[in-house]
């Protein structure tokens, strides 16, 4: 099976986005307060969050909705960047965390992408 991700959309407590990504039976999180990145060049703000249960790939409610979900490979990683692509109902998209300090990541769309 091909791990799975999702990006919840939130509306409370204040609007953000969290991707979460299937690794080691858990998913790995982190709070995205403006969304994945549309193109290159383009840096995004990404916290990580405590890893949370595998039920929340689907889970929603009245304040958290699904914006994307499918499946994800991971490209490249080590200690401070971390390359995947994103498997998603509009495409695929690589993507690109760097770990800057604490839990603290730059979240950026790669020049590099798949051929659709």
């Amino acid at each position: 099976m091909r791990p799975a991700f999702v990006l919840h959309d939130h509306r409370k407590p204040r609007p953000h986005f969290d991707l979460r990504l299937e690794e080691d039976g858990v998913l790995r999180s982190w709070a995205v307060p403006r969304g994945l990145p549309t193109e290159s060049g383009k840096n995004r703000l990404a916290v990580a969050v405590p890893d949370h249960d595998l039920d929340h790939l689907t889970y929603t409610d009245s304040d958290k909705s699904i914006a994307d979900i499918g499946w994800w490979e991971q490209e490249d990683r080590n200690d401070k960047r971390f390359v995947f692509t994103l498997h998603g109902r509009d495409g695929s998209h690589r993507y690109a965390l760097i770990h800057t300090d604490g839990v603290n990541w730059l979240l950026l769309r790669t020049k590099d992408q798949p051929q659709q």
